[in-house]
């Protein structure tokens, strides 16, 4: 079989390495993309609450209130749960996470990240018009709600200082958020809109739609296993079902296993998994559900996806691999159906993911400083549907020497030494 041949592997086909590939063909790159499945956006991309989060300027940091530490200490948080069979691999991780959570440490990333959220919408708006599925992006908006004073007083704070950054917002009273969503029912103190994100119906059916652009434009989508990487006579080879193909450059960008190719490469990168779990359950009767909404208090996320209403858990501190322990899911149930009129569940289990985080809540966008030609793409924690394409737009103007439209030492991956 003989060995075919491009400029640019991209490892990985989820929102961000779809988006990378995008970009490096656009500046006139032969792009090969590679992923394990046949189809792109079938893990991590996925499952998720399908928000573009364009308002999302402070990044999810370690809290540093210590009621709320305590809580998650004690496993009684819903926004939080942990095995405590695996804590001891992932303790040092969190001890990083929270130093680098200190306010003047946690401003710091979100001022590093907020060009790249400004770009969010931007860069999708683009990319949905090109790939012609105008109906997988909605301008609703969504809906954060509070069931105590003290948390919509803790979110109003939040919102004057997110104001400085152009984050447009408004504090809805019980009756406007009646107004909005006639079919929630509950005892809420307020609830913040946030009209500017964009909803995606379908976060894997858009991932999805991106590659068969890129297919379109004449990239090849290829399955294969990363792992096989090897360096050989100044070009990278994966081997692939289709043979082996090899490129001057290669992208990791295979969000929460990157680690197995920098890991075997000698990179030491604290990368980090937060596990998450959705189902889908039919409404019942003619309810509607209108926005996302964020039942902050209680720890769950309820979305209007095609697939029916989408219920989203908090995070799962466990190993990656581990098997699923779905006790958010069953905890969320009984409070999700009596915020909203839900009937059956439409899939059989819930479906489990991975989050790619490092401590800083950065993503590691750059050139490796030790192997030429090899780029990372990846840690985009909970915002990898948001950030794909600007990141994608970010690498893609550091390979091919154009001056990036944000400053790139923030996430370099020399931050880890």
């Amino acid at each position: 079989m003989a060995e075919l041949k491009a400029d640019v592997l991209v490892l990985g086909a989820g929102m961000v390495g779809v988006g990378a590939a995008l970009h490096l063909q656009k500046r006139g790159r032969d792009v090969v993309l590679i992923d394990k499945h046949a189809l792109a956006g079938e893990e991590t991309s996925f499952g998720n609450g399908g928000l573009i989060e364009c308002a999302s300027v402070f990044p999810y940091m370690f809290p540093r209130d210590f009621s709320q530490i305590l809580r998650y200490a004690m496993n009684r948080s819903p926004q939080v749960r942990y095995s405590l069979s695996d804590l001891p691999a992932f303790l040092p991780w969190l001890v990083r996470y929270y130093l680098a959570s200190s306010p003047a440490r946690a401003l710091h990333s979100a001022m590093a990240e907020l060009p790249l959220i400004q770009r969010s919408l931007i860069e999708h708006e683009a990319l949905i018009a090109e790939a012609r599925v105008p109906e997988l992006l909605r301008r609703t908006g969504w809906i954060k709600l509070f069931r105590s004073e003290a948390t919509l007083a803790n979110a109003g704070r939040d919102l004057e200082r997110a104001k400085q950054y152009g984050v447009a917002s408004e504090i809805l009273d019980p009756k406007a958020i009646a107004a909005r969503e006639p079919n929630l029912t509950g005892d809420f103190a307020g609830a913040t809109y946030f009209p500017t994100p964009g909803f995606v119906p379908d976060p894997g059916g858009l991932a999805k739609a991106y590659a068969a652009l890129f297919g379109r434009k004449g990239g090849r989508f290829l399955v294969g296993d990363a792992r096989t990487l090897e360096a050989s006579g100044g070009r990278w080879r994966v081997a692939t079902l289709e043979g082996a193909v090899t490129a001057r450059e290669v992208v990791v960008a295979m969000g929460p296993w990157s680690d197995q190719i920098f890991g075997p490469l000698g990179y030491s990168i604290p990368l980090n998994i937060k596990r998450g779990y959705h189902l889908h359950l039919q409404p019942r009767g003619n309810a509607v559900l209108n926005h996302p909404v964020l039942d902050s208090d209680l720890g769950y996320l309820l979305a209007p996806m095609n697939r029916g209403i989408r219920m989203t858990t908090g995070v799962e501190f466990a190993r990656r691999d581990a098997p699923p322990t779905p006790l958010q899911v069953l905890r969320a149930l009984p409070r999700a159906h009596a915020l909203f009129p839900l009937g059956d569940p439409i899939e059989a289990k819930p479906w489990m993911g991975a989050r790619p985080c490092l401590p800083d809540m950065l993503p590691v966008i750059g050139k490796a400083p030790r192997h030429a030609g090899l780029w990372f793409d990846f840690g985009h924690q909970h915002h990898g549907l948001t950030l794909g394409p600007a990141t994608g737009r970010l690498l893609a103007e550091m390979m091919t020497g154009e001056v990036p439209f944000a400053d790139i030492r923030p996430f370099a991956v020399e931050r880890f030494g």
